[in-house]
């Protein structure tokens, strides 16, 4: 299922900034993580959905004043048409995906953990949907790596056995 993210909330104002006031406005960026079949465009197109049934009217546009009279409730939404990145798979009964599983099992000596989509956005389906490439995503970064934030990281012994897990790849018959 895709999976819905908040990324970040601002409004108003905390410290020595606060005031006994409601603010004027709430903005919240959201990312959604894609599925094999779903579009940007539907995607964002259910949420613009949800967020009218709560009782919004919604603009893409900053709203005007005659506007903001008009609707009790009013959401901007800013979307790019045609955005987002398409998700990808893989399947793992193809012949080179049993070779992969075949490899890391021999290498590890121990139970693998098959997952047929990574949670992150990479645009694998340059190779799957387009070059018509199979594409596996192995990763080896530590669960708590801080991706993507301040001190992103990769423990020395995950990078060590990253070099053995592709070596493993690259012999593999």
């Amino acid at each position: 299922l895709p999976s819905f993210n908040f990324r970040g909330m601002q409004s108003g104002w905390v410290g020595s900034q606060a005031r006994t006031i409601v603010p004027q406005d709430a903005t919240v960026s959201i990312d959604i993580r894609m599925v094999k079949g779903n579009t940007g465009d539907y995607m964002v197109g259910t949420v613009i959905e949800h967020i009218r049934k709560q009782g919004y009217h919604v603009v893409t546009e900053e709203p005007d004043h005659d506007t903001r009279m008009k609707y009790p409730y009013v959401a901007r939404v800013n979307y790019r048409p045609g955005g987002g990145t398409p998700a990808s798979r893989t399947s793992m009964d193809l012949p080179i995906s049993q070779k992969v599983i075949d490899a890391m099992e021999g290498m590890w000596k121990s139970d693998l953990r098959l997952l047929p989509t990574l949670g992150g956005t990479v645009p694998i389906y340059i190779f799957t949907d387009i070059m018509e490439l199979p594409a596996i995503g192995l990763p080896i970064v530590n669960f708590d790596n801080n991706q993507h934030g301040f001190n992103e990281n990769l423990r020395l012994g995950h990078f060590w056995n990253g070099i053995e897990t592709f070596s493993a790849i690259l012999l593999m018959k």
